[in-house]
């Protein structure tokens, strides 16, 4: 009987219903942040009277990638994303703005079910700033920095420390303070 027995213990875990579900090590990761600061890349000078300045840590950005739960360190979770970031002026006549392309590459602690602590590398490709016929248009050289970020739930504040460097190698701080929003599917 006692052979029985444990034979039976053993189905039972293979079967699902008492075996904890786990999710799978590599998920779908989507993200997004709103931040500010950096220098003034330009001014923007109204009719009215009233001027908006952009700046090039400013702005609003999406991104899709993916997270790795490292298998043997299971509160270590590895992110890489590639966003579009984008800000624009109130100029009714014409579509001011500055676009870059941010990949993020971070590893992330996980202290607790919610809390998440990530430091790692941002990388900004591609970013233009485009007068729409109204100036002169400014291109940047690709930038990267370190990035750090504090998260409950999907919803962190991050840090990024960058420099951009225009045609006329000009340096503008690019340093950015922002709210996070990210998500993975499957969830955790």
């Amino acid at each position: 009987m006692p052979f029985n027995k444990g034979f039976a213990q053993e189905a039972n875990k293979g079967s699902g219903q008492e075996a904890e579900k786990k999710a799978p090590p590599v998920r779908l990761l989507v993200g997004g942040a709103l931040e500010l600061g950096g220098d003034r890349v330009a001014e923007v000078y109204f009719t009215n009277g009233n001027t908006q300045s952009v700046n090039a840590g400013q702005g609003i950005s999406i991104a899709v990638g993916g997270e790795f739960q490292v298998p043997k360190v299971e509160k270590l979770r590895l992110r890489g994303t590639v966003g579009y970031k984008y800000v624009t002026t109130a100029a009714d006549n014409a579509h001011i703005r500055l676009t870059r392309v941010p990949i993020l590459l971070t590893a992330n602690w996980m202290f607790t079910d919610k809390l998440r602590v990530g430091a790692g590398l941002a990388m900004h490709r591609g970013i233009q700033f485009n007068t729409d016929g109204l100036g002169e248009d400014v291109s940047f050289q690709s930038a990267s920095g370190p990035t750090f970020e504090i998260a409950y739930r999907g919803v962190g504040l991050m840090y990024t420390a960058m420099s951009y460097t225009d045609q006329y190698r000009k340096t503008y701080s690019a340093n950015a303070i922002g709210i996070t929003f990210s998500a993975t599917i499957p969830r955790h």
